[in-house]
């Protein structure tokens, strides 16, 4: 049965799986730092105050973890035993306008060359996973100036995930994609400002899947 001291202790098994406080989950998940502060899980009267939903769903999408391994941590019995994998993990960074330039990916869009930073992400599921930090308002809403996404060419895309595509003339832009034929493929816009596109295949170096973004 979900308890007010289960979820508070959920919580705090997801900041201890990454490796952080409790208040550096909540600055990594956006919140103010005293979010999940001991004084802030009882009222002054005594009451019990419990975690919104958007704040577990902010923890959630920072840290990578699922929904349903969140809910494994509210389940009765011991403390759960930490997951074997790391929590976080350095991939390859490089900023969206320099992604258009040769030499950074080879011709499965996999990263390659030099000229790449690191940076501390949520364990990757794919090998070959980088990321790309978003400059400009081009993805506006979904992804604003500064944000990180993270890319894996190793999954499979399909219709409705949100991808990062470049063509074979160097312009390299974030979409969701509607429809991939073998001849051309359909990318709807993350910006209202900006048009649909539809491309044939001939024109496109790589699609690759979008698996995380730092929001």
């Amino acid at each position: 049965m979900l308890s007010h001291d289960r979820i508070w202790a959920a919580i705090d098994e997801v900041a201890r799986r990454y490796d952080l406080t409790t208040s550096g989950l909540a600055r990594r998940a956006g919140l103010d730092a005293t979010t999940f502060n001991p004084s802030k899980r009882t009222g002054p009267d005594g009451r019990e105050r419990w975690p919104s939903t958007e704040s577990v769903s902010k923890i959630l999408k920072a840290t990578g973890m699922s929904i349903a391994e969140f809910m494994g941590l509210l389940g009765d019995g011991e403390r759960p035993a930490p997951r074997s994998e790391p929590r976080f993990r350095q991939v390859p960074l490089l900023g969206l306008a320099q992604a258009g330039a040769g030499g950074f990916f080879d011709d499965g869009g996999f990263p390659a060359g030099h000229g790449w930073d690191q940076v501390d992400v949520p364990v990757a599921r794919k090998d070959g996973a980088y990321a790309l930090k978003v400059t400009g308002d081009s993805m506006l809403p979904l992804y604003r100036d500064g944000d990180t996404i993270i890319v894996s060419p190793a999954e499979p895309c399909r219709r409705g995930d949100r991808v990062v595509v470049k063509t074979r003339e160097g312009e390299v832009m974030a979409k969701v994609l509607e429809k991939q034929t073998a001849k051309s493929v359909e990318l709807a816009s993350l910006n209202a400002d900006h048009g649909h596109r539809t491309l044939p295949m001939a024109e496109v170096e790589w699609i690759a899947r979008i698996i995380w973004a730092s929001q």
